[in-house]
């Protein structure tokens, strides 16, 4: 159990980290890890119709095999940060990868629907052991003075992968290199996990957990898990199924069970048993904070983007590979934000940085705005051009020091805890962002046309950017390093 109180966890100066000699190595361990999760996430649509040809099944299915990944994904983010405490970052990173390497053959061997869809869950349920023992690799190799160039590092890699994935999609499954067909979107994945593996399994130091205990919280992973397919099973499936009433029940039902959640990890850590979640982490404020940022930030992110990618595949009709290539300036100005971020501005400027980043996200939501208003349908990409350089410059600033600024004043012990909480809050706000954002735009543009409806979407994307912007107030002024001990 964490002996952390409300102060040590606000101002506690982290332990000396001596530069790992292969932690540039490890970073990239990292990051590819994350570009396959991403890719997975996002290059399913594209191959969707094509899946379907070939393996038959109706539409719910075939949607599965995309919901099967993210809620698998979601409900075991969690348990896959604690369980790096409890046996060791390097082996849980390397378990998950092996794991999914192994699924994504699987996916790609698929004779049917139900298999593939299985095979898909295996494949989240495997990420979820990978994702989250990132952030605390990385705070464990590099020293304070390197981390933000480290974290600096995601939001390149970050924003080229998820506008990349229906680009790379499409040009997989159009190909048909070797007769594969669809297959090859899985395919992919296996020379990346080697890759993975090798890199991990070389640069990442062994560890044994940061924790004494080694026993997980079981009844706070089943109380867990319970609320997380309750809120974001009807979040996934809600809007394709029209918003059945079900859907609101199953909702409204989880909230209850998260309270019961809290007060269960309340108790373990009363009675010195350890939580699968630290209770420490929110009793200092920043990191309550932290998780609404970086929630809200997702929500904004995935809305935008849904909103265009709608607006221009059922309003202007142009293919999903068209509309993915069109994404490319938006990735572009991300690299050039989050490097900016990153390598100099995070480090000197700290959260206004997160300020300026919201304040030109913003700027370039509402260009995006004027420039379909303007235009109208048909637009081009070269209309859309300039607005979505801003905007992925925006979003490459906030990322930049985000997630080093919400670690601050987290403990070794308690950064699994934290990585998780904040993946899985990632995840949540994307999918808020997909269920709220998506369906007010369906709904008015069968009303008002996808111009209008878009300018609408896209007003809203602009108001939850403000309240990033405006709950990062409560975050600590500079990163970590910059932190007096």
């Amino acid at each position: 159990m964490s002996t952390a109180t409300p102060d040590s966890v606000r101002a506690d100066p982290p332990p000396a980290v001596v530069a790992h000699p292969l932690r540039r190595i490890a970073l990239a361990a990292i990051l590819l890890a994350e570009i396959m999760d991403l890719l997975d996430t996002t290059i399913i649509n594209v191959a969707a119709p094509t899946i379907r040809s070939a393996l038959g099944g109706g539409t719910s299915q075939i949607q599965w095999v995309s919901a099967a990944y993210t809620l698998a994904f979601a409900m075991l983010l969690i348990t896959g940060a604690r369980l790096g405490d409890l046996v060791g970052r390097k082996r849980m990173f390397l378990l998950g990868t092996v794991g999914f390497t192994v699924c994504s053959a699987l996916c790609a061997a698929a004779t049917g629907a139900g298999m593939l869809i299985g095979a898909r869950a295996c494949q989240g349920a495997f990420a979820a052991l990978v994702i989250p023992q990132g952030l605390g690799i990385i705070r464990a190799v590099f020293p304070a003075e390197e981390v933000g160039k480290a974290f600096g590092a995601f939001g390149p890699v970050l924003g080229l992968s998820s506008v990349a994935g229906p680009s790379l999609g499409g040009l997989l499954v159009g190909s048909d290199l070797w007769g594969t067909g669809w297959r090859m979107i899985f395919l992919i994945n296996l020379p990346v996990g080697l890759a993975t593996t090798l890199l991990g399994l070389r640069a990442i130091p062994a560890d044994r957990g940061t924790t004494g205990a080694r026993r997980l919280d079981l009844p706070g992973v089943a109380v867990l898990s319970t609320a997380m397919v309750l809120l974001v099973y009807p979040l996934i499936q809600g809007r394709e199924l029209g918003w059945p009433s079900w859907t609101f029940v199953s909702m409204a039902l989880s909230l209850p069970i998260f309270a019961g959640f809290a007060a269960l990890q309340r108790r373990q850590a009363a009675a010195g048993r350890a939580p699968l979640v630290d209770p420490a982490l929110f009793r200092g404020g920043a990191f309550r904070y932290a998780i609404v940022v970086v929630a809200l930030f997702n929500a904004a992110i995935t809305g935008l983007i849904l909103t265009l990618t709608l607006t221009l595949q059922l309003g202007a009709h142009w293919t999903a590979l068209h509309a993915g290539l069109t994404f490319i300036p938006m990735s572009l100005g991300i690299v050039v934000g989050a490097v900016a971020a990153g390598a100099v501005l995070g480090a000197r400027f700290g959260r206004r940085v997160i300020h300026a980043g919201a304040v030109i996200m913003a700027l370039g939501t509402l260009a995006l705005w004027a420039s379909l208003a303007h235009w109208g349908l048909p637009v081009t990409t070269w209309d859309l051009l300039p607005a979505l350089v801003v905007t992925g410059v925006g979003m490459g600033l906030m990322m930049g020091p985000m997630f080093e600024i919400a670690l601050t004043g987290v403990t070794s012990e308690q950064s699994g805890s934290a990585a998780g909480v904040l993946n899985a809050l990632q995840e949540l706000g994307g999918s808020i962002g997909v269920a709220a954002l998506g369906t007010a735009f369906l709904s008015w543009a069968s009303h008002h046309g996808s111009v209008t409806a878009a300018g609408w979407t896209l007003a809203a994307v602009v108001a939850v950017i403000a309240l990033v912007g405006l709950t990062t107030f409560a975050l600590p002024r500079m990163p970590r390093a910059e932190q007096p001990h």
